[in-house]
């Protein structure tokens, strides 16, 4: 029995083993299983993936706004090349391109959704054909466009030639090579000291629109016109200068300078063609000379009085005479006209000698200073001298005064009082120095002859005495003997 349990409790435990032996090996049958399940499931999904490949679309942009998306780049790249082909016929001389401002950027997809067509027709309408160019700018601001350097330099040797010419060019440029100091300059001698630009000029690559380019000459006329074409207008019904003017933003003055066949009297006619631009250059040209001259310096006159001489008497007391100098002139003229002359040198051959005139300041009762003064209290000329009614009139009529004296126009000596026939009541001054004047058809007369009397002095009342039409004051004036007109006198 004992044996029996024993064998029996080994049996048991034999079973026990061979019971966790079959659990372990049904253990790692599950795990193959699952290991191998998983892998095939990856497998699976990896062939899965590749049936559905990445593809790569293009969206484009242009200055940084979103166009669209092409499925093939090649399709804006044949756009771009037609493009320029069709404007090659036209501005095949110049480098051209298009698309300069566009920017393509590469995507990978699985499922590629673009509007090919759509893109391809904005693209179309936005991009502009541009030549590579070389823009002037002036200031900063860009003036011009030429096709290339050799044209840029060839507008700014054009713009001097406006100004000097090829060889003076040629002689400013070789000096500035040289360090050597020019030969003095000979009298008579005028040469060019240098040739500036006003404002500061620079270039630069730059791409445009291949219309904006213009030839070195062209250049030359927009630098120094402020632009290629000059405005006209047409003259219409009721245009005047003024109108005109107006119109443009012009002063009349501005006008008549810029038609200078035109006058402030000229008559207009309907349909004529005025210019209406005025000119204002983009570029001033300064070109500065030298010039050596001989000339004459001018003597210059100075009167000294003395009261020595009697008033209105002169005297040379010393002759003048110009004197001789060679001078250095540095001149500046501004788009050909001269704005600056100056000084820089002078060597005086020989001094200038002033005129010296003694001028008399002595005044006495009884002599003329030689300037006259009105002989009446206000009133006008109503007839001067001259042929009227037949015969001549030898003075001035002066009627219509604020009062009725009369008085001496100068210093002087009554030589007659009384009546004189169609001169009615008449005075005569003798003023001792070569001049006489006479006042006719006074109503009364308050002087006698031989009296001394200063300017101003009341020598009778006006009226209308002798051959006379109405009360008035007939005056006249000699010098030697010779009667003048008396306006030549009167202050």
């Amino acid at each position: 029995m004992f044996w029996n349990r024993k064998n029996e409790e080994q049996k048991n435990k034999s079973l026990a083993v061979l019971s966790n032996r079959k659990s372990n090996v049904v253990k790692k049958a599950t795990i193959t299983v699952l290991l191998t399940s998983s892998l095939t499931f990856n497998m699976a999904f990896a062939n899965e993936g590749n049936d559905k490949a990445l593809k790569e679309i293009y969206h484009i942009y242009s200055e940084g706004q979103y166009i669209g998306a092409l499925s093939d780049k090649k399709e804006m790249e044949n756009l771009l090349e037609q493009k320029v082909q069709e404007s090659s016929s036209q501005y095949g001389a110049l480098p051209l391109k298009a698309g300069s401002n566009l920017k393509v950027v590469a995507e990978q997809v699985f499922t590629p959704a673009t509007d090919d067509e759509t893109t391809l027709q904005k693209l179309n309408e936005i991009v502009k054909v541009e030549a590579t160019a070389f823009a002037l700018s002036v200031n900063d601001e860009m003036a011009v466009y030429v096709k290339d350097i050799e044209a840029y330099h060839e507008a700014i040797k054009k713009l001097k030639l406006q100004f000097i010419s090829e060889e003076e060019l040629a002689i400013l440029e070789a000096k500035k090579s040289v360090t050597e100091n020019l030969p003095e300059l000979q009298v008579n001698e005028t040469r060019i000291a240098d040739i500036i630009l006003k404002q500061e000029v620079s270039g630069v690559t730059a791409n445009v629109a291949p219309e904006k380019i213009v030839s070195a000459d062209e250049a030359v006329k927009l630098l120094l016109e402020g632009t290629l074409e000059q405005e006209t207008y047409k003259v219409q019904s009721g245009d005047v200068l003024g109108t005109i003017a107006n119109k443009h933003n012009l002063t009349s003055a501005e006008l008549l300078a810029i038609n200078p066949e035109l006058t402030d009297s000229s008559v207009l006619q309907i349909g004529q063609e005025i210019n209406v631009t005025v000119l204002k250059p983009l570029i001033n040209i300064e070109v500065v000379y030298e010039k050596k001259v001989e000339e004459v310096i001018p003597h210059t006159k100075k009167v000294k009085e003395t009261d020595e001489m009697y008033k209105g008497d002169t005297k040379v007391k010393q002759e003048g005479s110009d004197g001789k100098r060679v001078a250095t002139y540095l001149v500046r003229e501004e788009n050909g006209v001269q704005v600056d002359q100056s000084v820089t040198e002078e060597t005086v051959l020989e001094q200038p000698k002033d005129s010296i005139v003694l001028k008399g300041t002595k005044v006495i009762p009884s002599r003329g200073s030689g300037e006259f003064a009105w002989p009446a209290e206000g009133g006008y000329i109503s007839s001067k001298m001259g042929y009227r009614w037949g015969r001549k009139h030898e003075g001035i009529d002066i009627a219509r005064p604020n009062g009725f004296n009369i008085k001496a126009a100068d210093n002087g000596i009554v030589e007659a009082a009384g009546w004189d026939g169609t001169y009615g009541n008449r005075v005569i001054i003798n003023h001792q120095n070569g001049y006489k004047t006479t006042y006719a058809h006074l109503s009364s007369i308050s002087v006698s002859v031989g009296d001394v009397l200063p300017q101003g002095s009341k020598l009778g009342v006006m009226g209308s005495t002798g051959r006379s039409t109405g009360t008035h004051l007939h005056f006249e004036v000699e010098k030697n003997g010779v009667t003048i007109d008396p306006l030549s006198m009167l202050n």
